[in-house]
């Protein structure tokens, strides 16, 4: 198994990263080592974050450093733990059409296909969720249908809307807020992805839960849009 790099990154941080690529085998290693972590806390660390292909580590530099962090990491990854699900699979129902995503029509003709093709290649999958970021609950998701791939817009929007569901390169994802991008935009859910006010779930999704995306019209939005306690159906544990 090929040795992770250590990445100083700044004075309170370190990144273990595990390889290069988007790839499921490598983003079970992140997991691996967070739930590692998690399950005996080192001294000053303060939380971990996964993403692709890494795992950031940010601790209180009065309590450890990173020579510390790296010596510990290594002692685990010499008895690679095992990964265990603790994700779910979540159901997300989203509004698809041009009313909700005006590039779908644009992004359809781009890759020779209907919107309804488009439509049902999008919800035929399931996604995993690699990570949380960008902007606070943006979800990055693998898992998207190669036919679907499409590079991102040439001039991003300074405003997209908040739930809007979007391609951007081999990747989908979902806007927690009303935000930037060069994503381009095929629908809409109506859940509210990110509610700091909520006393729980303030994100709906976490890094290792896999999502499924389910059609619905534009009278089930309204229903749904209405209902602040509105939440995705869980399907049961993560792959």
């Amino acid at each position: 198994m090929i040795r992770p790099r250590y990445l100083i990154a700044g004075e309170a941080a370190l990144s273990v990263e595990f390889g290069t690529t988007i790839d499921p085998a490598l983003h079970a290693r992140v997991q691996a080592l967070d739930q590692a972590l998690t399950a005996n806390p080192l001294a000053g660390v303060v939380e971990c974050v996964p993403s692709y292909r890494s795992l950031s580590i940010l601790f209180d530099p009065v309590v450890t450093d990173h020579d510390t962090l790296i010596a510990a990491v290594e002692a685990i990854l010499a008895d690679p733990p095992a990964v265990t699900a603790t994700g779910r699979t979540l159901l997300v129902p989203v509004a698809y059409s041009a009313a909700w995503g005006e590039d779908l029509p644009s992004l359809a003709a781009s890759r020779g296909l209907s919107e309804d093709e488009v439509v049902r290649r999008h919800t035929a999958a399931t996604y995993r969720v690699y990570m949380i970021g960008f902007i606070p609950g943006f979800t990055y998701l693998g898992g998207l249908d190669p036919a679907l791939h499409t590079p991102r817009r040439v001039s991003p929007r300074l405003v997209t809307p908040a739930g809007s569901v979007a391609i951007g390169g081999q990747q989908t994802g979902i806007n927690p807020m009303d935000m930037p991008s060069g994503w381009h935009l095929i629908g809409r859910t109506p859940l509210t992805v990110f509610d700091p006010a909520r006393s729980e779930r303030v994100f709906l999704f976490a890094a290792g839960d896999d999502i499924r995306f389910e059609a619905i019209d534009d009278a089930t939005y309204a229903a749904l849009a209405a209902d602040p306690t509105a939440l995705p159906r869980d399907l049961g544990p993560a792959a």
